[in-house]
């Protein structure tokens, strides 16, 4: 028994000793536990019947980000530069949203210029701000990136698909360390939400060096005949594409084929804001006084109930 508990004392003291060595390596991880993530507004369509304001964000986009732990600020296409700029280092990262505007003539295109130019700078200056792009925001990515459109017509309007995850996928930062029953769940079931018909196709991508040395194709798709890019990375900044919608698994109720609530859905959703709000929280960005960051908030502004066959349940409608 004096053998047990000898050893025990020395298991303890080696313990303590590790302990003090390992501890300060995480204590010294600095976080901003108050991340606040802007998302871009668009210009209104004339597919909204009824639009209340000249620009708009769908309230789905809001909830993905709040439902991990973020605070919203709209970025309003009414602004000057320097607003833009005031803005952007006042937020801890960008979300750009779905949606229909031209990707190159449109004040969405115009400011996600702005502030992807901002964000490459303050990255090289070791300031972290990441980019979160999805579906229309994944496509503007690659026009920023590249300079020029090379996005492809594909028939994947409504569609649910598994992804086929490459080689770089399992060592990448965004699926890094998602739950192996996860992985297993994206790389079989049909919940990943596609709903665009311009894509990023391989061919295009390899044929793009712009493109090539700045992402990592981390996910691929095909509509039957184009096999196309649905998630990607770049190498060097925290700048992260979907081609897909993980916001509408679970904030999404129109009633639209190629949307899933599963389970597995639903934890897609939540595991990609989740790693994109904990990339937002290493930057420290913050709004002169809390005034300011008051009227910024997402929270001044009301959502609009649009109906069970609108494109979005709910919207934000700006001027």
């Amino acid at each position: 028994m004096k053998k047990m508990n000898s050893m025990a004392l020395v298991l303890l003291v080696v313990y303590g000793v590790m302990c003090s060595q390992i501890l300060p390596a995480f204590s010294s991880i600095r976080l901003n536990n108050r991340p606040i993530i802007g998302i871009l507004a668009q210009e209104n369509r004339l597919r909204d019947p009824q639009p209340q304001g000249t620009s708009y964000i769908a309230a789905s986009y809001v909830k993905y980000l709040e439902a991990a732990g973020a605070r919203v600020v709209p970025i309003r296409i009414n602004l000057t530069d320097a607003e833009y700029e005031k803005l952007f280092y006042s937020i801890n990262g960008l979300l750009l949203p779905g949606g229909e505007v031209d990707l190159e003539t449109s004040q969405y295109a115009r400011i996600a210029k702005i502030f992807y130019n901002l964000a490459v700078k303050a990255n090289d200056d070791s300031d972290y701000f990441p980019i979160w792009g999805i579906c229309l925001g994944f496509e503007q990515l690659t026009v920023l990136t590249s300079g020029i459109n090379v996005l492809t017509k594909t028939k994947t309007q409504g569609v649910g698909m598994p992804l086929s995850f490459t080689s770089d996928a399992m060592e990448s930062r965004l699926f890094g360390f998602f739950p192996e029953d996860l992985m297993q769940a994206l790389a079989t079931e049909d919940i990943t939400a596609n709903y665009h018909e311009w894509s990023l196709s391989v061919q295009n991508y390899t044929a793009n060096a712009k493109l090539m040395n700045f992402y990592k194709i981390l996910s691929t798709n095909t509509d039957g005949k184009i096999e196309f890019i649905s998630t990607m990375e770049a190498f060097k900044y925290p700048f992260y594409g979907m081609q897909w919608h993980p916001e509408k698994n679970a904030f999404e109720w129109v009633d639209k084929s190629g949307m899933s609530h599963s389970p597995s859905a639903l934890k897609a959703a939540f595991y990609t804001a989740d790693f994109f709000v904990n990339e937002a929280k290493k930057n420290f960005h913050y709004f002169e006084d809390e005034e300011d960051e008051s009227k910024a908030l997402i929270y001044n502004y009301c959502p609009v109930f649009k109906g069970q066959d609108s494109i979005f349940i709910q919207n934000y409608y700006f001027d």
